[in-house]
């Protein structure tokens, strides 16, 4: 007799939606948890059978991930992008909370890399840097928005210098928008500080990983870039291939070409169009 229930879980802030199928697909079992530790562990201690569960990714699903590995046979982090049975028909958490053990027990899910904890602290060191890097770039351009909001040329990086700051905040003669100039510049101010913390907690930490020493090695990949593929990448064992590995790092390339046929005297042939290539933004998903 196969024992294997499929369960899925709608994750919200206070309650957890739970529909447990068996391996014919009927549901035996549904629930609302709280979203506790100690409550979730104690519904799962009074299933029996081999259990696989899954769950959308999420701010929840970390948490869960690690909270639920030790006592499952299986928990699969699915990609809410690629649920597409999750928008048709009725919507609700129960109805949801069903649909994805349905879509677990035929294996039908788009699954997001959970399980290398050994490199957690440096994921969200990384994840640090990037948004505090993001947040001066925000504010950098709000500064410069607000120049050429009053016709004054900005050109260059001598606007955020803080020996060159007087300088151009004399060419507001508006009391009222000048105010707000030195607002944007002491913001700007107390993330660069930040930034300079980050990113030297974020280098610290990537010593502590050997294989940045190697990643160094390849041309144009510096402390920084090194810490930010351990970080995101993890371990390259989760790649079935290396193109794969390529590509999720923006370093393949993409080839586009269309209507790759045609007839020629009656016969088809392939096309001698050339084939428009270009490299992928070295960004990380």
């Amino acid at each position: 007799m196969n024992c294997e229930k499929y369960i899925g879980l709608d994750v919200h802030q206070a309650t957890i939606a739970v529909a447990v199928r068996d391996c014919k697909g009927k549901v035996v079992m549904e629930s609302i948890l709280e979203t506790k530790a100690s409550t979730i562990l104690e519904f799962f201690a009074g299933l029996r059978g081999t259990l696989s569960v899954t769950l959308e990714e999420g701010t929840w699903a970390a948490w869960l991930y690690d909270l639920l590995k030790p006592h499952v046979a299986r928990v699969v982090v699915c990609n809410p992008r690629k649920n597409a049975l999750l928008k048709h028909g009725n919507k609700n958490d129960r109805i949801d909370a069903r649909k994805l053990a349905d879509l677990l027990r035929l294996n039908d899910l788009e699954p997001v890399y959970h399980g290398q904890t050994g490199v957690r602290t440096l994921r969200e060191l990384a994840r640090s840097y990037l948004t505090t890097t993001k947040d001066m770039t925000r504010v950098m351009g709000r500064l410069k928005a607000l120049y050429r909001s009053w016709a004054i040329p900005c050109a260059g990086r001598d606007v955020y210098y803080t020996r060159h700051r007087a300088e151009w905040l004399e060419k507001i003669k508006h009391a009222g928008v000048r105010r707000r100039a030195e607002h944007l510049y002491e913001h700007l101010d107390l993330l660069q500080l930040l930034r300079q913390q980050v990113r030297r907690e974020l280098l610290l930490e990537s010593r502590k990983h050997t294989i940045t020493a190697k990643l160094r090695q390849i041309p144009c990949v510096g402390p920084i870039r090194a810490a930010l593929l351990v970080a995101q990448l993890q371990t390259p064992h989760r790649f079935r291939t290396k193109r794969q590995l390529w590509a999720y790092s923006g370093l393949a390339l993409e080839t586009r070409i269309s209507a790759e046929h045609c007839f020629v005297s009656g016969q088809l042939q392939r096309s001698k169009k050339l084939v428009s290539i270009r490299g992928l933004n070295p960004s990380f998903h």
